[in-house]
Parts: C-alpha cells; sequence; structure tokens
C-alpha cells in the first residue's frame, strides 16, 4: 500500500519519521455515511466511543457529520466540548463514573448518563439536586449475552462488570418517583466490541425490546433506548468478514420498529479502526535458534492491542513488488517477550530500512499508547484527498519528564 488517502506513504514516512499513526479522513466519512444511511428513517443518534480514537482532528471530523460522543471520563467530556461536539449529544457510560466527573457534566448539560450501579444512581441524585438540575439517565442493562468476541472486551454477560440485572432495573423503575431530582427515562445495552454476527446482537435486542414493552405496560415512559456500539471490523483480510451496516439496522428495525423514542448508537472501532495503519521500520532481522525475528521500530507501547488481547493485525510492506516470502516472528524494541505483533507470520522477505504498515489500528492504537521504556508517543498525522496535516506532533524527552521532579520538598500529610 504505497499510497493512503491520496498521500504516499514513503514520502510522509520520510518527512515525519516512524513510528507513525496515519488516519484517513475519507474512510472516516465514508463509514459514517453508511451508518447514518443505513438508520435513515429512523429517529436515531450516533454517539462516537472517544476511548477509540480521542484525539481531536478525528472528533473535529466526527461533530462535522453530525455525530456526537459517548465518553467515560471528564478528561473525555472536555475533548468532545473542545472539538465542538454539543453538550446535548454527549451521554457519559461507564461503571466508575467519580462524583467530580458527574456534576461537571451535569454543569454542562450533557444529553444522559447511563446508570451502573445503585450507588451510581443515589450519587447522580445527590449532585443534581446540589446544583438544581435534572438529570436524563438511563439503566444499563446487563442482558447476560455472549457478544463469541475476545473475554476482555465482552461486556454484556453476568459476570461482567457492567450494568446491572433486569430484575433490579425493574426495582430501579418502580421506585424512580422518589427520584427527585433524575428523570430515569432511558435503557442502555452494550454487549462488547469486535461482534462479527447477528445474532448475539438479536439476542441483546429482543432482551431490551421486551423489557421497554414491560415497563410502558407498568407506566415508566422510555424516551431513549441506547443500543451500544460493538460492531466488528476487518483486521485479518480473507477471515474476518464484518455485518454490513445495512444488515444491522435491519435487525434494529426488526426488533424495536414499533419503539417511537430516540434511539442512540455508540460505535467506536467501527468508524476509525479501518481508517489508520501505523507506519513502521525494520530494524534489523535476528536469527534466533528456532525463530526469526523481524524487529521494528514500533513497539507494544504503541499498539498494544497484539499483546494484550493476542489480536491480529495484518502487516504489510509499503514498498510495491515482488519478493520471497519469508516466515519471522514480528517484535519491537521494548524489554517485554510479549512486545510482539504476530508469531510465524508469513510476509515478503524483508531488510533493515524496509517500512512496513500495520493495518487496522485506527482505534485502540495511539488511545491505549504508553511510554513504557522511556519511548515517546508516536507522532499522527491525517491524510485527506492527497494532502496530510500532523495532528499530534511527536513526543520529545522532555516532555515526557515535564510533569517529574526530585525529591526534595518533603510534607506530611
Amino acid at each position: 500500500m504505497a499510497c493512503f488517502d491520496g498521500v504516499g506513504l514513503h514520502a510522509l514516512a520520510e518527512r515525519l519519521g516512524t513510528p507513525l499513526n496515519v488516519y484517513s479522513a475519507g474512510a472516516i466519512r465514508r463509514r459514517i455515511g453508511e451508518l447514518q444511511d443505513a438508520l435513515a428513517g429512523l429517529d436515531a443518534g450516533i454517539c462516537f466511543a472517544v476511548k477509540a480514537n480521542p484525539n481531536l482532528a478525528i472528533l473535529q471530523l466526527m461533530a462535522q457529520a453530525g455525530v456526537g460522543a459517548d465518553i467515560v471520563s471528564a478528561g473525555e467530556l472536555r475533548r468532545a466540548l473542545n472539538a465542538g461536539m454539543p453538550a446535548d449529544r454527549i451521554v457519559f457510560s461507564g461503571v466508575g463514573k467519580s462524583g467530580e466527573e458527574i456534576a461537571e457534566a451535569l454543569r454542562v448539560g450533557i444529553a444522559r448518563f447511563n446508570v451502573e450501579s445503585l450507588d451510581e444512581l443515589h450519587t447522580l441524585q445527590r449532585l443534581a439536586k446540589a446544583q438544581d438540575v435534572v438529570a436524563r439517565a438511563a439503566v444499563r442493562i446487563n442482558p447476560d449475552v455472549d457478544a463469541r468476541t475476545h473475554a476482555k472486551i465482552s461486556t454484556g454477560k453476568s459476570e461482567n462488570k457492567f450494568g446491572v440485572s433486569i430484575a433490579e432495573a425493574r426495582d430501579w423503575f418502580a421506585a424512580r418517583q422518589a427520584l427527585s431530582h433524575v428523570q430515569l427515562d432511558g435503557l442502555h445495552v452494550h454487549i462488547g466490541s469486535q461482534i462479527l454476527t447477528l445474532e448475539p446482537f438479536r439476542l441483546a435486542f429482543e432482551r431490551v425490546a421486551a423489557f421497554w414493552r414491560e415497563l410502558e405496560r407498568a407506566g415508566h415512559p422510555i424516551r431513549s433506548i441506547d443500543l451500544g456500539g460493538g460492531l466488528g471490523v476487518c483486521y485479518r483480510a480473507g477471515e474476518d468478514r464484518p455485518l454490513r451496516a445495512a444488515d444491522y439496522a435491519g435487525l434494529v428495525r426488526e426488533a424495536l420498529g414499533d419503539y417511537r423514542g430516540r434511539l442512540l448508537f455508540e460505535p467506536g472501532r467501527y468508524l476509525v479502526a479501518e481508517a489508520g495503519v501505523l507506519l513502521t521500520r525494520v530494524l534489523r532481522i535476528k536469527e534466533g535458534s528456532e525463530r526469526r525475528f523481524l524487529v521494528l521500530d514500533a513497539a507494544m507501547n504503541d499498539l498494544q492491542r497484539p499483546s494484550l488481547y493476542d489480536a491480529w493485525h495484518d502487516i504489510v510492506p509499503v514498498s510495491p513488488g515482488t519478493r520471497p516470502a519469508a516466515t519471522y516472528d514480528v517484535v519491537g524494541p521494548v524489554c517485554e517477550t510479549g512486545d510482539t505483533f504476530a508469531r510465524a507470520r508469513v510476509l515478503p522477505e524483508c531488510a533493515p530500512g524496509d517500512l512496513l504498515a500495520i493495518q487496522g489500528t485506527g482505534a485502540y492504537g495511539a488511545s491505549m499508547a504508553s511510554t513504557y521504556n522511556s519511548r515517546p508517543l508516536a507522532a499522527e498525522a491525517l491524510l485527506d484527498g492527497g494532502r496530510y496535516a500532523l495532528i499530534r506532533r511527536r513526543q520529545t524527552l522532555e516532555e515526557m519528564v515535564a510533569g517529574e521532579q526530585p525529591a526534595h520538598d518533603w510534607a506530611t500529610p
């Protein structure tokens, strides 16, 4: 892939260095458009899961397309607002919202809180009362559905930390009149990420739809149903077969076609993953006694998914041309055995200095990066029809250590 969104990757890497996170604005806009078109005719709002890629330039693209934000921290709230996303298009999810974060979200007037525990509901009531405002809230249902994805990104089974059972949620609604400053009028479900089949969605949506109808019959109006995210993408060409947006939307209409309230969706990975690549150069080939190692200048601190989830990412040479095949363990320079992008991966034969592209890194790449081994955070660039913009400069050592200082100002609590 010598070019990406009309930009030559060799020239870009020469100009900006490697490792380098690169995103295609055109690919992001197309994916947003596909989902918006599929949901046309529904009272639907799309709230991008900021955790997938929180770069301000990416969030500005979302805002320009009419997309809101699904946030899980005050930091993400501020990023979304700074990018131009209106507060009334922001929903606050997450099992561990602090009192300070809830108070800040109340002050700016976000659209809705997705509440995950009774303690959080009581905290929201107390803080909303202190500000003399009424918070709009949805209860996050844990439907006990197996998303058939990696265990570490499954969120809808009973043993997961997220949401509450339908039985507990039923009790919340029965007692909602006691909530003077919380309007509990929504449902929320999110069963996991990287889902490649319709069946888990079908089970979850059917259970939420049945509960909505039960609540309406009991006199509890439900003005919003948040169906979460989870749509998978293609990480492994020829094997991963993502769902079509039209098929997903068809399932939504099948399960909730008679619902007349607002439907919310929280895609993250689906909108940005395939729009990103991580450019990296080969440092050397190391011949081990049992394996051949391809050592890159990118590492697990730049892209954690392979070490964290054993995730597959396609890796391709940027240079065109035919070369004999070779088998490598593709690794980085970090001092961890887990710093491995691929094992026994068959690639065109590589040489030191070759430029490679690790694909599908637009989601949970830079957003999960760290400075482990005192490696600076990589630069990020946005491409758009033959032009590029640097949207995060490469971190310097001085910036990395700016908050550190010698222990000379001692104090006692």
